[in-house]
């Protein structure tokens, strides 16, 4: 499981891996299920990541556009 600390580019990382993993065929049905489950926990991650840096570049980019038009 993921840490608090943990970075986009290290889940990604971990993503690439079980991919890669899946991908060589040389696992049974259970252990493919248990990093596909761990695969989407990390893709769940990964998408709330992107959609919080995604709400802080909107309301920097429209506090931006305010200070912009009171300056004019």
């Amino acid at each position: 499981m993921a840490r608090k600390s943990e970075s986009y580019e290290s889940m990604m990382e971990k993503l690439e891996e079980i991919v890669a993993v899946m991908d060589s065929k040389e696992l049974s049905l259970e252990e493919s299920m248990k990093k596909y489950e761990e695969g989407i926990k990390l893709c769940n991650k990964l998408y709330k990541t992107l959609n919080e840096a995604e709400g802080k570049i909107k309301l920097l980019t429209e506090e931006g556009q305010k200070d912009f038009q009171l300056e004019s």
